[in-house]
């Protein structure tokens, strides 16, 4: 199911927003040092995640959020979810 989703990563004390299909291989695509910069935040946590009928929506949501360059955003929206 597409999805939007959240990571963090302690080392960086860092939010990175992405979208896919498959959140599990994705999160295991990070974890591993499958692309440049999350390699360098190694461990990565899911915090946050919503579901989209398809992937367009998903990459719409991430962007929306990633213009908005707001931390303090990223952490309200996560602290709703729990």
């Amino acid at each position: 199911m597409p999805c939007m989703y959240i990571l963090y990563s302690e080392k960086l004390n860092k939010y990175y927003i992405g979208a896919c299909i498959n959140m599990e291989r994705r999160l295991y695509e990070h974890n591993i040092g499958h692309s440049k910069f999350t390699s360098l935040g190694i461990p990565w946590k899911l915090l946050y995640t919503e579901q989209f009928e398809d992937l367009d929506a998903a990459k719409k949501r991430e962007l929306q959020l990633k213009r908005m360059k707001s931390r303090k955003y990223i952490e309200e929206l996560i602290s709703k979810k729990k």
